[in-house]
């Protein structure tokens, strides 16, 4: 086989497998059990409210995605909530912040998988 179909090759192979994983959509159902789970410990299992404040659409309405993810990516000062981003991707921090948003996770069990 002669070299230039080697790397030919790797370029297709590599090509297709690396954006994919660059590029993969953040694992809705494992993000859903840590948000209900980690975040309801301090927000209610129902994210109803807490130690935490409710995370129900209503109360989210006054602030953008790009807010709330600002939030859970680093945390806010002087309160219990601590910040995500050595925990999770931006990718994953955005994916909660749209779900938050839209009230998915509030809307019955697997809501929020896709």
């Amino acid at each position: 086989m002669s070299f230039e179909k080697i790397i030919f090759g790797l370029a297709l192979i590599l090509g297709n497998v690396l954006p994919a994983q660059v590029l993969a959509e953040p694992d809705g159902s494992a993000l859903t059990n840590m948000v209900l789970q980690d975040c309801g410990s301090c927000h209610g299992m129902t994210l109803k409210g807490g130690l935490g404040p409710a995370l129900l659409p209503e109360n989210l309405e006054a602030l953008s995605v790009e807010a709330v993810a600002a939030i859970i990516r680093d945390g806010v000062g002087g309160t219990a909530m601590p910040p995500w981003k050595d925990l999770l991707s931006d990718e994953e921090v955005l994916w909660i912040s749209r779900h938050l948003k839209s009230g998915t996770f509030v809307q019955g069990p697997g809501a929020a998988e896709n």
